[in-house]
């Protein structure tokens, strides 16, 4: 399970992130926001709504660090797709605008925890038990893909490499303990082994961010080179 500590670097990785993806919201109407994203059934408004959402979400984790005092993500699962689902469909100014206050707020949040609640014990909606560095993970991984998701020119290949690793990271941490995870060994365009899943199987093998892509049920894997079948993964999250 991929952390990160809460250090000056780790939060300016968020603050970068962040910025680009609100570097090409700036231009979208209407008409784009209504438009479908890459991930089905979820047009673009969906895609923003979810970020936007996400971002009390996380922090009702935080304050369950800061406080003891548990709180949840969400109530359920109905209620988290209601809440996307209600601010879907609002003018593309007023979901943008959200957008970016919801990510400065967060980005304050995070940077003013107390240092104890760094160390305390949190059960984010997915289930596991984490510390709140887990949290800076899920929100770095969320603007990464979620900004892919928008279908406005960015894509995988193109997250810098240090937020793609630790991204691709998190993503292997995820597949280690799945279950009904195919055997197979990934490998990167070096050959260096990035994993090994069961008895090893077939070698899936290519650049990180084809990796990446693949992991993430952002591409089919046509990139990627193997030594036999591709493996038909689990659904990622």
């Amino acid at each position: 399970m991929k952390e990160l500590e809460p250090t000056a670097e780790t939060f300016r990785e968020l603050t970068a992130a962040a910025d680009r993806l609100l570097s090409d919201l700036d231009t979208l109407g209407d008409d784009d926001i209504a438009a479908p994203s890459r991930l089905p059934g979820w047009t673009r408004g969906h895609v923003l709504s979810h970020l936007e959402r996400q971002v009390p979400a996380l922090e009702r984790l935080l304050e369950w660090a800061r406080t003891g005092a548990e709180t949840s993500q969400y109530a359920n699962r109905r209620a988290r797709d209601a809440e996307i689902e209600a601010g879907a469909h609002r003018p593309a100014a007023d979901l943008v605008a959200d957008v970016r206050a919801s990510a400065r707020h967060f980005q304050r949040t995070v940077e003013e925890l107390p240092a104890p609640a760094w160390n305390a014990t949190i059960r984010p909606f997915t289930g596991e038990l984490c510390t709140p560095r887990r949290i800076l993970v899920i929100r770095l991984r969320e603007l990464e893909l979620h900004h892919v998701d928008l279908a406005v020119g960015y894509d995988v290949a193109a997250i810098p490499a240090t937020a793609r690793n630790i991204v691709l990271d998190d993503v292997l941490g995820y597949y280690a303990e799945a279950e009904n995870v195919p055997d197979f060994t990934l490998r990167d365009g070096d050959g260096a082994r990035l994993a090994r899943f069961g008895s090893g199987g077939p070698v899936v093998s290519g650049e990180p961010a084809d990796l990446l892509a693949w992991l993430a049920g952002r591409s089919s894997g046509a990139r990627l080179d193997t030594t036999g079948e591709l493996p038909v993964l689990p659904p990622w999250l």
